[in-house]
């Protein structure tokens, strides 16, 4: 039964695997512009398995910024797993106990949630152990690949594979753009905020400018489109 279930994981994680093994190689190249080892980027990726908070971790180390300030900008960052596991929770069945529910935190990341949400009925340790398994070796493997190329392409060549990571978010947010009003208002309302922080308030790092875009942007967008359990959501009037 154990077997079965860690198959079956990681049978439906290959398509996972070999999405994070191309997006990664971008994070590996990030990372090594942003003055890395190659073995110190394998070590965030095996480590983290984020990919929007490894890319503003890592521009953080770039410009000197406090260990404050990264606690701060990964905990905005990510503070979205913690509300999928909470929803994943319900899905699990009983053989999950308090160090297995701790092991598989390690590995909630966007894509796992939703292939894990996605299985009818509950879900087994196994099956987790075996999706996680594989998707860490995959995001792992192509950051390693990555960084690897980073040091040794040619700068104008890395630069532009360096592009990949940021095509993934691009990948991410334009569906829905085009679908949910809301959605697009957060996208160009954190766009302009990040480029009037960037242009007229240089002196704040980053990190920091992370936060403010995606807190007041969320806030703006929680007022503007109340979310709606009856329908799609609507501008305020």
């Amino acid at each position: 039964m154990k077997g079965r279930q860690f198959l079956k994981g990681l049978t439906h994680g290959i398509p996972i695997f070999l999405g994070y093994l191309s997006v990664s190689f971008g994070f590996g190249i990030l990372a090594v512009k942003s003055g890395l080892t190659v073995t110190e980027a394998a070590a965030v990726s095996l480590f983290n398995l984020t990919s929007a908070g490894q890319a503003a971790g890592v521009g953080i180390i770039a410009a000197n910024g406090s260990l404050t300030e990264m606690i701060l900008a990964q905990l905005t960052i990510n503070l979205r797993y913690s509300l999928m596991s909470l929803s994943l929770s319900q899905k699990l069945d009983k053989s999950f106990n308090t160090p297995r529910r701790l092991l598989v935190s390690y590995g909630i990341t966007d894509e796992i949630f939703a292939m894990a949400s996605a299985q009818p009925g509950t879900i087994t340790p196994w099956y987790m152990y075996g999706m996680i398994l594989i998707s860490t070796v995959g995001w792992t493997l192509g950051t390693v690949l990555g960084a690897a190329a980073g040091s040794l392409l040619p700068p104008g060549i890395s630069d532009a594979l360096g592009l990949m990571l940021y095509g993934m978010f691009l990948a991410i947010i334009l569906p829905p753009a085009r679908k949910e009003k809301g959605v697009l208002a957060a996208v160009l309302i954190a766009a302009a905020m990040s480029s009037i922080i960037y242009f007229l308030l240089p002196f704040i790092s980053s990190g920091f400018s992370v936060m403010i875009c995606g807190i007041l942007t969320a806030v703006i967008c929680a007022l503007l489109f109340p979310h709606d359990d009856t329908g799609p959501t609507e501008v305020r009037q």
